[in-house]
């Protein structure tokens, strides 16, 4: 049986404040679990009524871990790969799905605005199922970073940003690598990194010109420009 002191703590990691404080994060369900713990040093175990009592679900899925956060590692080289850059996403789940399908489309890394809402919270963790374990997340100055980016490979790089008076994707031509920005769910890419975006891309709706929806939730666009860049390869 936990104690109250136990359950206070770990009930706390549900804030960044004390994630960070103490260097870890919370992970819940078998299949979750698993995906993690050969990546991520386990801190702690709970199984059964124990981890029912400091869930942070809704129908807790009788397992409850925590890791310790991983180390920083070095940004990749979008000149030798894809990678996706997201600009202020600020919903968790929209975050956790992107990871996954970053995952899913084997792009490894993700640059992360400070706007973004923190990769180790537990909805974002619980949206990647696992998939946290094999995408390397940034949190950068997004505007600089994509700056330093470009001034290593070279005027070359493409860093391609989806607008909704960009060029129809599905009639442009996109290289197998280079950046992938994605915009706030509001009000998409911001002034400072639309400076540097080199292509700017359109999804279309269809048919054309039909009243239509304003716009496409991030994650679900994202899956659209992720698809269409590996379908070219």
């Amino acid at each position: 049986m936990i104690s109250k002191n136990q359950i206070k703590y770990l009930k706390s990691l549900e804030l960044k404040k004390f994630r960070d404080q103490h260097g870890v994060f919370v992970a819940e369900g078998p299949k979750v679990v698993n995906d993690l713990k050969s990546h991520f040093e386990l801190v702690e175990l709970l199984e059964g009524e124990d981890a029912d009592r400091v869930s942070f679900l809704d129908t807790p899925q009788h397992v409850f871990a925590v890791f310790k956060k991983a180390a920083e590692t070095p940004i990749s080289s979008p000149y030798d790969e894809l990678m996706l850059a997201l600009d202020d996403v600020q919903n968790p789940g929209n975050l956790g799905t992107i990871i996954r399908l970053a995952d899913w489309f084997g792009i490894t890394h993700i640059l992360c605005s400070r706007g973004c809402a923190d990769c180790y919270n537990p909805k974002v963790v619980q949206a990647t199922m696992g998939a946290l374990a094999r995408v390397h997340i940034h949190e950068v100055d997004l505007p600089q970073t994509i700056q330093q980016l470009q001034q290593q490979a070279g005027a070359d790089l493409p860093v391609y940003g989806t607008f909704l008076d960009g060029d129809n994707i599905y009639h442009s031509t996109l290289q197998p690598h280079g950046l992938i920005v994605m915009g706030n769910e509001g009000h998409g890419i911001s002034s400072d990194v639309a400076s540097l975006i080199t292509h700017r891309l359109l999804i279309p709706n269809y048919p054309q010109g039909r009243e239509t929806s304003e716009s496409l939730n991030v994650a679900i666009a994202t899956a659209i420009v992720c698809s269409e860049f590996r379908r070219r390869i």
